[in-house]
């Protein structure tokens, strides 16, 4: 009797629409799958148009092309002798489900829609799709000409139903099941599913890779089973990375981790499992057997096939493993990497424009694009084709291979240092030295005199020439001048990056990296189309302290001795003038607030969903030993000012990797006006109310006890 099963799951880079690519990809992890003895190969939701398709998911075309493409699966030879789950949308009845799709040797076994719909932070799946509400229900559905002519089957199962082969009982989840109150896979452990299938696009958010692990290890404990889960990996077309981590677990005990990031397009596990085990540990578990006496029964779709192979008696089992978790640093070295990566061999341009400006932002951002030329040349190493090709391709030289990650960084990076009068040489030698370590090609430019020329106009127009706050000038001159200076410099970045090339007698163009943090993004802290506004960001969903955590792991694991000093330096934008020869203005003082507070600020406004009254009641106690109630309320009063004047800002924010669940893009993610009435009266009234409660209290207090 058979009793060892062998199952593969995937990690897919797949792209929206790419259903040439696509496809390849798929058929290469079921080629894996099956080299490595699989007979079950589970891959990513909506893994055949990929997932970041958004509103295209509306077009016929999305479907005819979805089916085209599973018309070529079903024909393939690699696909035969092995049950394939791959993901695609369906319209069944005239409404469009995210449906998993279970073939075998050229017939559909089943097709199961989603049920529960992920429809919150960056998700909108009930925009396109409706959720599939008729528990263990199963109806016909009527296959296109195309498909019946390859299947010679004119209708198949849809619905909520799990698979019954010869040897088992297979369950299937997709992605939001898992993490809802009453998932699937209870009901149908209950009821006898041994193997439980879960097709994922799970994004990267830092601090978050252990919940998913958790989950699927906890219900797996609570119930016993064989977990298999797959995911997208990579970036699919927007701001979102999907980082795989692949995985496959018994009885809650973790026998296959996949890799969280990775420059692979392909990746494949596979794990041989003990049937037995899963019975054994089941049988012990009194209130999972009287639970399953009286449970509603799934419909089982018949399968003649089997996971295990008769005489599998001496066939080894995969052993379970420690899953090993990365450091928040390192995700940030990795996860961004990973998604530039992506960006620039699909956008077709051949680098990227940094202005490096000698700070942490921009020298974060640096040391990111350095990571990435680091993961190249390891993956370069290591044999991967597709990355090689990739190269060749971006520095359009079909002969190049990377030596070292400072020669590439070079091809790839130009970083730009632009000076005016208010410049310090401190921050000049910082990024000069930053760009000489990391390799990149680096140019200096100074700006004074288009400055000066843009005010000479105003003059002559005006006959008034505004002054810095230092020379007598209002507030209004003062931010006037410095975004004069700042706008400039997004002029030059975009001239730059379209003709610097050229310049060298290289063909192509420089994509232009932001480097605005997700904390200055929350307050406002940038001008509007500035240095901030660029093509893409990879650290504007990152804080300003988990950026400086991320400096000194890149000094400590790079050798980067340049960041000793970067790190060390109080965070100035460099708009105002120098005194005695150093910077006088500081980013801090500018907001008049720290990061270390912005970044609580913005955890408490987004996540704890805090309006301006809770965010103080929530303060007075987390700050009680460094703030009075009136500190507090004064402090919470100005963060909402702040925040409500610049948030049309967010209408315009780059396009930023999306790492913090506080990020303040107004694209999907953080929905909001971006006109405010920025009194916010009523909400400042019911704040001073009970400060001034609270202080009656206290006086209250000190009296009873003189007394």
């Amino acid at each position: 009797m058979g009793r060892t099963v062998t199952v593969a799951t995937c990690a897919l880079n797949q792209w929206a629409l790419d259903f040439d690519g696509n496809l390849e990809r798929i058929l290469k992890s079921v080629e894996i799958a099956k080299c490595k003895g699989a007979r079950y190969r589970l891959g990513p939701e909506l893994e055949i148009c990929g997932y970041g398709c958004s509103d295209h998911y509306f077009e016929s075309d999305m479907l005819l092309h979805s089916f085209q493409a599973l018309a070529k699966l079903l024909e393939s030879p690699v696909t035969q002798d092995i049950i394939c789950d791959v993901g695609m949308p369906v319209m069944h009845r005239n409404v469009r489900y995210n449906c998993r799709v279970i073939f075998l040797n050229k017939k559909i076994l089943l097709i199961r829609p989603k049920m529960a719909l992920a429809n919150t932070g960056n998700y909108r799946e009930m925009r396109w799709f409706t959720p599939w509400n008729r528990s263990r229900q199963v109806e016909d559905y009527f296959l296109p000409r195309m498909i019946q002519e390859i299947t010679n089957q004119e209708s198949v199962p849809f619905g909520d139903a799990v698979l019954a082969t010869l040897d088992t009982c297979i369950g299937t989840e997709i992605c939001e099941e898992l993490w809802t109150p009453n998932s699937p896979h209870i009901e149908m452990g209950i009821d006898g599913v041994e193997i439980f299938t879960n097709s994922s696009a799970s994004h990267h958010v830092l601090r978050k890779a252990h919940m998913r692990v958790d989950l699927v290890n906890s219900a797996m404990t609570k119930n016993g089973g064989i977990y298999i889960l797959a995911n997208q990996k990579g970036c699919d077309g927007d701001r979102l990375y999907y980082d795989g981590c692949a995985m496959i677990s018994v009885n809650g005990a973790t026998v296959a981790q996949g890799l969280q990031f990775s420059l692979d397009a392909v990746e494949v596990l596979v794990a041989t499992l003990d049937l037995e085990d899963v019975r054994s540990y089941r049988a012990e578990i009194s209130s999972r057997n009287l639970a399953a006496s009286k449970v509603t029964p799934y419909c089982r779709i018949k399968v003649n096939f089997a996971l295990s192979r008769s005489d599998d008696i001496s066939t080894p089992t995969t052993e379970p493993i420690q899953w090993r978790y990365h450091s928040p640093e390192e995700e940030i070295s990795l996860g961004p990497a990973c998604w530039l990566w992506d960006y620039l061999r699909r956008s077709g341009q051949g680098g990227f424009l940094l202005p490096l400006s000698g700070g942490v932002d921009s020298s974060a951002t640096a040391c990111i694009v350095y990571s990435m030329c680091l993961q190249v040349c390891s993956a370069v190493l290591n044999g991967n084709q597709d990355v090689l090709n990739d190269v060749r391709k971006i520095v359009n030289n079909e002969a190049y291979a990377p030596k070292d990650p400072q020669e590439f960084c070079r091809h790839i990076l130009t970083t730009c240092y632009m000076a005016s009068e208010n410049s310090s040489q401190n921050t000049y030698d910082r990024a000069k030295s930053l760009a000489e370590q990391i390799g990149s090609y680096h140019i200096n430019i100074n700006i004074d005199g288009v400055v000066k020329a843009v005010w000479g106009i105003f003059s002559a127009v005006t006959g008034r020439l505004p002054q810095y706050h230092v020379c007598g000038g209002t507030s209004r001159e003062n931010l006037a001048l410095q975004n004069v200076q700042a706008r400039i410099r997004m002029v030059f970045a975009y001239l730059f990056a379209q003709l610097c090339l050229w310049t060298r007698g290289i063909p192509g163009g420089l994509l232009v990296l932001g480097t605005t943090n997700v904390d200055e993004s929350l307050q406002g802290y940038f001008t509007k189309y500035d240095c901030s506004s660029a093509d893409i960001n990879p650290i504007g969903g990152i804080s300003k302290n988990d950026l400086r955590s991320f400096i000194q792991y890149c000094l400590e694991n790079f050798h980067l001795t340049a960041l000793e000093s970067i790190i060390s330096a109080p965070p100035t934008a460099e708009l105002e003038p120098l005194k005695e020869g150093q910077v006088a203005q500081t980013d801090e003082e500018d907001m008049g607030m720290t990061y270390a507070e912005l970044s609580v600020y913005g955890k408490l406004r987004k996540i704890a969903k805090a309006g301006p009254y809770s965010m103080f009641c929530k303060l007075i106690t987390m700050w009680k030993d460094i703030c009075s109630p009136k500190e507090v309320a004064s402090k919470v009063k100005h963060f909402f000012r702040t925040y409500s004047v610049n948030r049309h800002k967010m209408t315009v924010l780059t396009p930023s990797y999306h790492a913090a669940n506080y990020s303040p893009d107004d694209n999907r993610f953080d929905l909001r006006p971006f006109l405010y009435n920025s009194s916010w009266s009523w909400q400042f009234r019911c704040i001073d109310e009970q400060v001034s409660k609270l202080e009656s209290h206290e006086v209250n207090s000190k009296t009873e006890h003189v007394v």
